[in-house]
């Protein structure tokens, strides 16, 4: 059977004008570095005075390490408790019976329609005033329940739509077999949506990490935070910004890394079952040369 293509492939004139395109545009944008690049010298934001502090290790100890930290740990627990309530309401979502699945379905239609920064605000006064919570751990836990609940709903719209697109037989076969709707959602639908969903899984767990950063908002000392903290004393908040911002980038590139392996071992694992699946018929018996 031949493939079919939905666009005709560019002829020689059409990858012509692409290329001019392409060479275009990343003149303009190489134009467009060069004139920011340039008016950030004329204000001196590449004087050595400003950037030596970032080569002073206590700068680090004192600044940039422990900010790190603190996102680290708030991000990592947001991860954790998004992936439990994603499961636990897409599951609720993919339920039978209508009134679980109608009030797991408003929850998560609610809180991915409320901006995480609103969440943030509205936990921390909350805890604050209606709480006996220690003070020093509100902020935390403020932007560990604001994350949880936003990438939770959209961690469960995954697991539902991850389900939704597996085929059809493999509900029928967990049927045919004996089980439960439930059982054939645990045992075989969803690890199968989550294997599926990981590339879509691991850009949330991104968000998660950068919207960390927000709970500067609410006196969290994150990061940024800490960054800000040392550029009011030694008068560099861009070249602490941007430091800031090399860190998340290195911290996101390590995670997706981290996620790509993962991904390659699990499809790798899917491959070797289903080819040795294929290789031995119902009965048990290695299937025939042909």
């Amino acid at each position: 059977m031949s493939s079919r293509v939905l666009f005709d492939a560019p002829g020689p004139k059409a990858r012509r004008r692409i290329l001019i395109g392409n060479i275009a545009g990343a003149l303009f944008v190489l134009a467009l570095l060069a004139l920011v690049v340039n008016g950030l010298a004329d204000k001196g934001q590449f004087d050595a005075a400003k950037w030596t502090p970032f080569l002073e290790w206590r700068t680090w100890q004192y600044f940039m390490l422990p900010g790190l930290l603190d996102t680290l740990k708030a991000a990592a627990l947001a991860i954790v408790t998004s992936i439990m309530f994603g499961l636990l309401f897409g599951l609720g979502r993919l339920s039978a019976f209508k009134p679980v699945a109608w009030i797991c379905g408003l929850v998560v239609e609610f809180f991915r329609a409320v901006p995480v920064l609103l969440m943030m605000i509205f936990f921390y006064q909350f805890l604050s005033k209606s709480t006996s919570l220690d003070s020093e751990y509100v902020p935390f836990t403020a932007v560990v329940l604001a994350l949880t609940l936003y990438n939770g709903s959209v961690i469960a719209e995954l697991v539902r739509s991850g389900v939704f697109g597996l085929p059809k037989g493999q509900r029928e076969a967990g049927l045919a077999i004996g089980m439960t709707r439930g059982q054939s959602l645990r045992s075989i639908e969803v690890p199968q949506a989550l294997v599926a969903m990981l590339p879509a899984l691991l850009s949330q767990f991104v968000v998660i990490l950068k919207d960390s950063a927000l709970g500067t908002f609410i006196g969290y000392t994150d990061l940024l935070a800490y960054a800000r903290r040392l550029a009011s004393g030694e008068g560099n908040i861009l070249p602490a910004l941007l430091v800031t911002a090399a860190i998340f980038i290195l911290l996101n590139a390590l995670l997706t890394f981290a996620a790509q392996r993962l991904s390659g071992r699990l499809g790798a694992r899917a491959g070797k079952a289903l080819a040795t699946d294929a290789a031995v018929d119902p009965e048990g018996v290695p299937a025939p040369a042909r």
